[in-house]
């Protein structure tokens, strides 16, 4: 659960890998909270995941810091078994309400997520009592243009979702689909970021730690590399989707990928409009690298993911 990391005693991190995002739980005498629930095709474990953390209490509330596929897939399962309230992001309501599956990148990216119902939305300056501790909505754009972090002041906490990780922060989706103030929006969420008083990150992946300054020097590297040429998000944008497929099918064919690829639109869109290859050179080229990387390996004609989900 908080992997070494002091935290309040009313709030743990279940880090989940890389296929669904981490939970975040808080249980206080007036309420039990979670914070991102996951993928859909791991909807059971995040069950089991929340009942032994909630230990025979009822969820009270769900929140979401974004409505990517990997954070809110587990939302409609949790609904089910509690009956609980569920906020989201202002700016995603319409399309969660619509359940707009292109506009949340579901049927282009070839993801899956149960459709839910949302009790209410959260706008940047909210401020949300959860664990017993008041946490600062804080709008984080760039990932997702309508995403949310949640800072608490008072214990130099923040929970920053996709919009940073140790190690850099999630794809930067509306670039590349014509938004091109999505580059500077990250950047403006970074510097937000860096004048905030922080001791420990909860990011939306990988374990919570505290080298804050490290993490923006690389995140800093990251953004100024995909400035220079969007071709380069492009190529690693496509990379993370295909590794995400294979981590929710665990093994694709290499006979039908190129196909698999095909029916997909976000591959076909990207192609297209960065790198112009061919649909099985496309396909040959994202094999290759990932199997360079360590990401995936090839076994009896299949491809199969090397990391954990």
């Amino acid at each position: 659960m908080n992997q070494g990391i002091d935290l309040p005693a009313s709030m743990r991190v279940i880090e989940r890998g890389w296929l669904s995002a981490n939970s975040i739980v808080f249980v206080d005498a007036t309420a039990a909270i979670v914070v991102d629930s996951g993928y859909d095709t791991h909807k059971q474990q995040t069950l089991s995941l929340i009942a032994q953390a909630l230990a025979g209490r009822k969820l009270d509330w769900l929140v979401n810091t974004h409505c990517h596929s990997d954070h809110m897939g587990g939302n409609a399962a949790l609904q089910r078994a509690y009956g609980c309230r569920t906020s989201i992001p202002v700016g995603e309501a319409p399309l969660i309400r619509a359940w707009d599956e292109t506009s949340l990148m579901l049927g282009p990216a070839g993801q899956t997520a149960e459709r839910f119902e949302v009790s209410d939305a959260i706008a940047a300056g909210d401020v949300l009592r959860m664990g017993g501790i008041d946490w600062e909505a804080i709008h984080a754009p760039g990932h997702d243009m309508h995403a949310l972090m949640f800072y608490s002041p008072a214990h130099r906490i923040l929970i920053s979702g996709d919009a940073l990780w140790e190690n850099g922060f999630g794809v930067i989706f509306p670039e590349l689909y014509g938004d091109h103030t999505a580059f500077d929006a990250t950047q403006q969420t970074l510097e937000r970021i860096a004048a905030l008083r922080i001791d420990t990150v909860i990011p939306g992946h990988g374990a919570p730690f505290h080298d804050v300054a490290g993490a923006l020097d690389r995140a800093n590297g990251r953004l100024g590399y995909y400035r220079k040429d969007v071709t380069r998000l492009a190529r690693h944008c496509l990379k993370v989707i295909l590794t995400f497929a294979l981590l929710d099918k665990q093994r694709i064919k290499l006979a039908v990928l190129a196909d698999y690829l095909q029916a997909n639109t976000l591959y076909g869109d990207l192609n297209e409009r960065y790198l112009g290859l061919e649909r099985q050179a496309l396909a040959d080229y994202l094999v290759s690298d990932l199997e360079k990387a360590g990401a995936i390996a090839r076994e009896d004609g299949t491809i199969v993911p090397r990391i954990a989900a």
